[in-house]
């Protein structure tokens, strides 16, 4: 009799292809994100950057770590794009972004309420592109008869 499990996202995949995947999505955001700057203005560039934000923190702890699940990986990325914006509280990111553009692009200036549902957004759907990927995969035969 065949016993057939499904493959857990990143376990069965070589992680250099994994990590390469992820490399071409992070740079693949970027270039939306920027290209969302370039035709769009107000909330939508605003608020379409955050979730962008945070699907790039998603896919660069795919990059680190190509064998973590897309459930912990949406996780790590939200709780890194809220522990970003919850440091915008103490000033410092402010004060970092006076003088340096990159400070200014990775950690913003100023705390934003809203900005947290929106990376909790990009989390989402980071998530389920990742969880798409993993039930396309077929499944292995553990038992061949």
């Amino acid at each position: 009799m065949a016993s057939t499990s499904r493959i857990r996202p990143g376990v069965g995949d070589h992680p250099a292809r994994t990590r390469l995947v992820a490399a071409v999505a992070a740079a693949a955001t970027v270039g939306a994100a920027l290209g969302l700057r370039s035709v769009a203005t107000g909330d939508v560039a605003k608020y379409g950057g955050d979730a962008l934000y945070t699907v790039l923190v998603l896919a660069l702890v795919v990059l680190v770590a190509p064998r973590v699940t897309p459930l912990k990986s949406a996780a790590v990325a939200l709780a890194v794009s809220w522990g970003v914006e919850f440091l915008q509280l103490s000033g410092v990111p402010a004060e970092l972004s006076r003088h340096s553009t990159a400070a200014r692009l990775v950690l913003g200036s100023t705390f934003n309420a809203p900005d947290l549902f929106w990376y909790a957004v990009g989390a989402a759907a980071g998530w389920s592109v990742l969880s798409l990927r993993a039930t396309r995969r077929p499944c292995s035969t553990a038992d061949r008869s």
